[in-house]
């Protein structure tokens, strides 16, 4: 490998999919890759693709040719595509788009430097795995795009939940969990690097450990992960309920260290439109789950995500989650029409939805919710709260921002402060909440 190639890179998708693309840029910075932003001067331009709704295989194949005119306006010698897109339609992909030479699975991650080498040398490539069983295990440098104060830590792999609208279990095969010694050591490290944030990801993070350890073990990683010194805030996201463990919310209650903010995917709360979905958890049962948080840890913020429109949902459905969603009122949700994705079990059933009728359900959760949200951020009027400093506003440089521990990156709201000293991004202020726009909370820094 010379050292004067250039390597751009775009990330397509979720935070699991992040933590893949920073694995190969590690890689290949560590082989002596020069990774660059500006894509005009890159001689590889590496597109790690999302395919898990439409919208999102529309939004990978546009970032695919708009790179692929690289080739011919700039200095793009080698156009690669890896990842969930590539795992599901090579075929099409390979006769639809010929500009791209190299097309790698979602298990080809580690051995991108290897491929890259072989492209230089001549070679179309195509490495797409039947039966994905790759996993990260680590030690290898991952190259954080993140700031540098907040990590993803990626526990497992793949997803054996085979809900009927999904097809994640065939992009990224059955759920594999990382040993919890490797994670361990891989937030040591993190830690060591400037990290004082822990956002724990996978497919399923509650069902952490049951392929390797035959039991639920995320109690156990959590009690591990807060005795590292230097950890701030571990945040836990994509919380299936179905394999909930009650351990876990007294764990939360006593230790500090551990975000009161779960990320809880609910799809549905209509027990006719669950089963159709092939959720494990009916209605009744995430009450009992939501009612329990919310009495134990009173001033919890809690995630969810909806899909509208799922085949057979009738109004009477949708006015049932409706209902649920007004009476539980969530701090912040996310709402997606329905997606009808091949091969998979939903794609067939009757009763399809129209997409106008999608959208118009899909509109009207989000009204609902922004209304809701809105309500609970009143909570926090007056308070002092411990925010995350994260940077300067753009729209206002006399304003400051950061998060709270109610609040995750990329996906929740935002809160703002004026300081009469100027903190450092990556630190901890308390900030004293003075006003509250919608989704953000507004504030000015306790000195």
């Amino acid at each position: 490998m010379q050292v004067s190639f250039k390597v751009g890179l775009v990330s397509l998708g979720c935070a699991k999919n992040l933590v893949d693309s920073e694995v190969m840029l590690g890689l290949l910075s560590k082989d002596g890759y020069n990774i660059i932003s500006d894509y005009s001067r890159a001689n590889i331009l590496l597109i790690n693709t999302c395919g898990f709704i439409s919208t999102a295989k529309e939004e990978s194949v546009n970032a695919i040719l708009e790179l692929a005119q690289y080739k011919t306006k700039g200095d793009c010698k080698l156009l690669i595509v890896i990842g969930c897109l590539v795992q599901k339609y090579q075929h099409e992909l390979c006769q639809e788009i010929p500009e791209v030479d190299i097309w790698l699975g979602t298990d080809q991650t580690e051995k991108i430097v290897e491929v890259i080498n072989d492209g230089l040398a001549g070679s179309n490539i195509i490495q797409v795995s039947l039966d994905p069983s790759y996993i990260y295990q680590g030690p290898v440098a991952r190259l954080q795009t993140t700031p540098k104060h907040t990590a993803y830590l990626k526990i497992a792999e793949g997803c054996n939940n085979l809900c009927s609208y999904c097809v994640i279990p065939q992009m990224r095969g059955q759920y594999r969990s990382r040993p919890l010694e490797t994670i361990i050591e891989e937030a040591k490290g993190l830690v060591k690097r400037g990290v004082v944030e822990l956002i724990i990801i996978a497919q399923d993070t509650t069902m952490y450990g049951i392929d390797i350890y035959q039991e639920f073990k995320l109690v156990e990683l959590l009690q591990e992960l807060v005795r590292i010194q230097g950890v701030k805030w571990i945040r836990l996201l994509y919380c299936y309920p179905a394999h909930f463990d009650y351990r876990l919310i007294e764990l939360i209650k006593k230790e500090e260290v551990i975000c009161n903010y779960l990320d809880i995917p609910l799809q549905h709360a209509d027990n006719e439109i669950l089963k159709l979905m092939n959720r494990k958890s009916s209605q009744e049962e995430v009450v009992q789950l939501l009612t329990k948080l919310r009495e134990l840890i009173p001033d919890i913020a809690l995630r969810t995500t909806f899909i509208v429109g799922f085949p057979g949902e009738k109004k009477q459905h949708f006015k049932r989650l409706l209902s649920f969603i007004k009476e539980f009122t969530f701090n912040w949700a996310g709402v997606f029409p329905y997606s009808q994705e091949p091969d998979t079990p939903a794609h067939g059933m009757e009763d399809q939805v129209s997409e106008g009728t999608k959208i118009k359900r899909a509109d009207m959760i989000l009204k609902v919710q922004q209304l809701i949200t809105s309500q609970l951020n009143q909570q926090y009027l007056g308070k002092k709260l411990l925010v995350l400093v994260e940077g300067i506003s753009e729209d206002n440089p006399e304003l400051f921002y950061g998060r709270t521990q109610y609040q995750a990156p990329e996906v929740d709201g935002i809160t703002y402060f004026k300081a009469n000293n100027t903190p450092g991004i990556g630190e901890f202020v308390f900030v004293n909440i003075t006003h509250v726009d919608k989704y953000d909370l507004i504030g000015e820094m306790i000195p």
